[in-house]
């Protein structure tokens, strides 16, 4: 019955919120850096793993929701406007991409995101579409996504144009840069798992309650909020540094 149909997942929601808490931890470490704060090596295998596995979460969580998303359009009866929805999502999303990318060229130059995780998140909404109803073939096809992206690491091209996909030039650095392969295939992922764990949006696996938690309404309301966490904890940061009298030179 839709009535019964839960609004959200609280699980769901306290993920992502633990993938945003590692993403603010990681940016924090790596601006001390950036700004010649502290010399830390962001590129060390744990920071590296840090920002690898708060990238994966999150991506396999909007993977993840895309099939909740589609689920639930199904059971309201409102499937057929569920690509009108895409649509306008991926267009807001990739307005702030435009946005960040702007504002990045401005203040840092050289290493301003060409093709950061907003960009790849908003294509990745048109993208997934035909994938919906692969159900948990995503899993084979994501594999795919991400071996192929793997390949093309080791291949440089004399333009930029296909970034995108994956393809650098030899000089190319960007400070967040997630082009489609492999990372969609991180997204396909998580929507073979949303189709393994939440069938008809409904829980294939009962979980405890633990929605009454106060650190687990925290990470749930960090998690819901995902997109404005994301869109302001630089300048927020960058703020801090500011009044506390460091010197923002970068390196």
């Amino acid at each position: 019955m839709v009535e019964s149909t839960p609004a959200r997942f609280w699980e769901v929601d306290l993920l992502r919120g633990v993938a945003i808490v590692l993403m603010v931890l990681y940016h924090l470490i790596f601006d001390l850096n950036y700004f010649a704060v502290y010399v830390i090596n962001v590129s060390s295998s744990f920071w590296l793993a840090v920002a690898r596995l708060s990238a994966s979460l999150f991506l396999l969580l909007v993977g993840l929701s895309l099939t909740l998303s589609h689920s639930r359009s199904r059971l309201l009866g409102e499937e057929d406007g569920y690509l009108s929805h895409l649509l306008k999502r991926s267009a807001w999303i990739l307005g702030l991409a435009l946005g960040v990318s702007v504002v990045t060229y401005l203040f840092i130059g050289r290493g301003f995101i060409v093709f950061g995780v907003l960009h790849l998140i908003g294509l990745s909404l048109l993208l997934a579409y035909p994938f919906l109803r692969m159900r948990r073939a995503n899993f084979i096809f994501g594999l795919l996504f991400i071996l192929l992206g793997i390949s093309l690491q080791n291949i440089r091209v004399s333009f930029p144009w296909l970034l995108w996909l994956g393809l650098m030039p030899p000089d190319f650095y960007s400070v967040d840069y997630f082009p489609v392969f492999p990372w969609f295939g991180v997204i396909l992922v998580g929507m073979g798992l949303g189709s393994l764990l939440y069938p008809g949006y409904r829980r294939r696996i009962s979980v405890p309650d633990l929605a009454g938690s106060s650190l687990v309404r925290a990470l749930s309301f960090l998690g819901r909020n995902s997109l404005a966490v994301y869109l302001v904890h630089q300048p927020v940061m960058i703020a801090i540094f500011y009044l506390s009298g460091i010197s923002l030179t970068w390196h």
